[in-house]
């Protein structure tokens, strides 16, 4: 295959199985983490089979086109440029989600915060909750409860147009749009007035990291994706002092407040919800490391 960004064209037949090795190796001499995960991800962007189907049809010839898309995928990612927005796709839990440049990559960390969400909802016992997401991005949280929550109605909110519009077609993908309302705006403003004390569970995955140490991010990061999902403020708390103090009057009795942030902050986050809330707790991610702090909100 020709140099990644080059537009010769060889004359001989590329296979599944030869443009994967190529691309695995290529993307190794370029420093990728996970080579042979971002070969199969970008093979499959080009050329529809799936991961499983690229070694079951690893002999199948690949098109003209198909080599086009391959290499232009190639180029993108060998500068440096995150997986999910050159194949736009992410997965998350049980979830495929659309992926563009200009909104925040889910991680598969927050797929511990739906958890801690779904634990709550399942303790509660509510028959019909209402849960609300707040900085939705792409709308993973808000879906995935949706989808595996069936009785649930999920309102979600997203400052800027783009990951309100993203969020909107995910769901429709998703299956879900009869249950979840997107709404465009920062943080409670846009929220119909009539929710107000009847919230079973407040969430959110807001920003978090202070300014100052932004320019320390991977460059992948940094140079990709929307500061402002990552941007919390002098300390990293701005975002979420303002949605524990939001909160309160959005939420039900007994209603939950979860809140994912990263191992240095949680602590804090946790401590500054003792303040207005009980039962307060820290919960891990897939690693280990404290992610989630949770509490409900406490009677007057």
């Amino acid at each position: 295959m020709a140099a990644a960004g080059s537009i010769q064209r060889e004359e001989r037949t590329w296979t599944v199985l030869e443009a994967l090795d190529w691309t695995r190796a290529y993307l190794a001499e370029k420093n990728d983490e996970h080579p042979r995960l971002s070969a199969e991800w970008l093979l499959s962007a080009a050329t529809g089979l799936s991961r499983i189907e690229q070694y079951a049809y690893h002999d199948r010839p690949l098109t003209l086109e198909e080599r086009a898309a391959l290499r232009e995928g190639v180029a993108r990612r060998a500068k440096g440029e995150p997986l999910q927005y050159v194949t736009g796709e992410v997965p998350f839990r049980h979830l495929v989600l659309r992926i563009v440049p200009g909104v925040f990559i889910p991680r598969p960390e927050t797929e511990v915060l739906v958890e801690a969400v779904l634990r709550h909802l399942d303790d509660s016992a509510v028959a019909e909750p209402v849960v609300v997401d707040l900085c939705t991005g792409s709308g993973a949280v808000a879906l995935a409860i949706a989808q595996e929550r069936p009785t649930a109605r999920v309102w979600a909110t997203e400052i800027t147009p783009q990951g309100a519009a993203l969020a909107r077609d995910n769901a429709e993908r998703a299956g879900v749009a009869d249950r979840v309302t997107v709404l465009e705006g920062d943080l409670f403003a846009p929220v119909p007035a009539e929710l107000r004390g009847r919230m079973d569970v407040v969430v959110a995955n807001p920003p978090y990291i202070p300014t100052k140490d932004l320019a320390a991010l991977p460059l992948e990061v940094a140079a990709f994706e929307p500061t402002g999902a990552l941007d919390g403020g002098p300390c990293g708390m701005d975002v979420i002092e303002r949605i524990m103090s939001e909160a309160r009057e959005w939420l039900a009795p007994r209603g939950a407040l979860a809140i994912e942030t990263d191992a240095a902050r949680v602590r804090d986050a946790a401590s500054a919800m003792s303040a207005w809330y009980e039962c307060v707790s820290v919960g891990q991610d897939l690693t280990g490391r404290d992610r989630i702090a949770i509490g409900t909100r406490r009677e007057a």
